[in-house]
């Protein structure tokens, strides 16, 4: 494909950016328009989605043919099928005619069933067959009618996944799914989020006639760590913002701070240059599984060099996938084996009394004692810890135990367990 020709579909369709996800999302559309297969465009809400079909259909045989866009999540159910495919006069209450459908309407051209995913699971039947066929029946009628139309579908669903849930046809998703395209989000076109910022900024300052907001280096760091959950449209929408309210024009990073929610917890992870013997870190949660996986191997080699020294069979600790399950793992105490269940028998009253059978039971009777003392003085430190984890969890998600059991792999019933244990209501 060449690139001047991908460059006048950027110009004609306001397309800015130069990602290449970008561009062969572009070269892709233009190279499906000949043809007349389905296409199912996917990507998170708010990337741009809706300008794909219109290349599509711009640039295809049916350019001349109507083009409907269809919102098929903003459609009550119970009326979607009479949207899409039309209704006889008296199919339901307050049909007092007959109507004509999108499918119908669109007969030589183009549809564009945006959202596709939220369409119930009676018309996706419906849907199948009329990709399949070209055949569909208006509601009401038993007569099968005849349409010619490119379908070309969008959705911000993991399609697969909803797929394994039953709650998306698995042969509609092939049936659409002929030729993929794929939009990057936003927080992955780095070199594009300034470059919108800019061109938001002047749309806007021509807009409301005043000078158009710039942003100082710091701000722009901001704006590319930032992790743009809405994409394009929150950019949008937050320059807007910025260019009505702010009446400084220079925007420094504490001021555009605050136009971004949650910045601190969905900031994209730093990249730090640092030397072969140094840590990078992109989060405190990898800095706690850290200190915790140290821990652990501290812990580990102690109980080894303890049983190379005879006193008993001190197991590893088992591996871990979460902080508190490490912290589990760790403060967990192993329970002796029967060799050394045999040789002695601790009486926990002061003073310790041993009875042993062995040589020197003095020894090791002491060795148990210590290693008792720092297992109960290790779990303490644990226990500490696991507050302060809680707490933090508790602190990073604004008291929401479902996300702070999440980040502590931990199920919502064992967090609401361990707050009351701690007292940390």
């Amino acid at each position: 494909m060449e690139n001047e020709e991908i460059q006048r579909i950027k110009q004609r369709f306001g397309i800015i950016g130069s990602d290449a996800g970008l561009m062969r999302a572009i070269a892709t559309a233009l190279q499906v328009a000949q043809t007349d297969l389905s296409v199912l465009i996917t990507g998170e809400s708010g990337v741009g989605k809706e300008v794909f079909p219109q290349i599509i259909h711009q640039h295809s045989i049916r350019k001349h043919g109507a083009y409907i866009a269809v919102n098929c999540g903003a459609i009550p159910e119970g009326t979607i099928d009479s949207e899409l495919f039309g209704h006889e006069k008296g199919a339901f209450t307050g049909a007092t005619e007959s109507r004509k459908g999108y499918f119908e309407v669109a007969d030589g051209g183009t549809i564009f069933l945006d959202e596709v995913g939220e369409l119930p699971l009676s018309t996706q039947v419906r849907l199948l067959r009329v990709l399949e066929t070209g055949e569909y029946l208006r509601v009401g009628s038993s007569k099968i009618m005849k349409t010619d139309v490119r379908v070309v579908a969008a959705t911000n669903l993991d399609v697969p996944d909803a797929v394994a849930k039953g709650k998306f046809r698995e042969d509609l998703y092939y049936r659409l799914n002929t030729v993929p395209i794929a939009i990057p989000p936003l927080r992955a076109r780095q070199d594009d989020i300034a470059l919108l910022f800019r061109k938001f900024a002047v749309d806007f300052a021509a807009k409301y006639r005043m000078p158009a907001v710039q942003l100082t280096d710091d701000a722009r760091q901001v704006l590319l760590s930032y992790n743009w959950p809405g994409n394009i449209r929150q950019l949008r929408n937050i320059t807007e913002q910025i260019s009505i309210i702010e009446t400084d024009r220079t925007i420094t990073a504490e001021v555009l701070r605050r136009y971004l929610p949650d910045y601190v917890a969905q900031k994209l992870p730093a990249r730090l240059s640092v030397t072969s013997d140094e840590h990078t870190f992109a989060s405190e949660r990898e800095i706690l599984y850290s200190v915790l996986f140290d821990l652990r191997k501290d812990v580990n080699d102690l109980k080894r060099m303890m049983k190379e020294m005879g006193h008993g069979d001190m197991r590893p600790v088992e591996p871990a996938t979460t902080p508190y399950e490490i912290l589990q793992s760790i403060a967990a105490p192993q329970p002796p084996s029967p060799d050394e269940t045999q040789q002695f028998t601790v009486v926990a009253s002061p003073p310790v009394s041993v009875i042993t059978s062995a040589d020197q039971p003095g020894q090791k009777n002491r060795g148990h004692v210590e290693d008792t003392e720092a297992i109960q003085e290790e779990s303490l430190s644990l226990n500490a810890h696991e507050i302060e984890m809680i707490r933090k969890a508790l602190e990073k998600h604004r008291g929401k135990r479902k996300d702070a059991a999440r980040e502590l792999g931990i199920s919502e019933r064992t967090l609401y367990r361990k707050i009351k244990e701690h007292h940390l209501e």
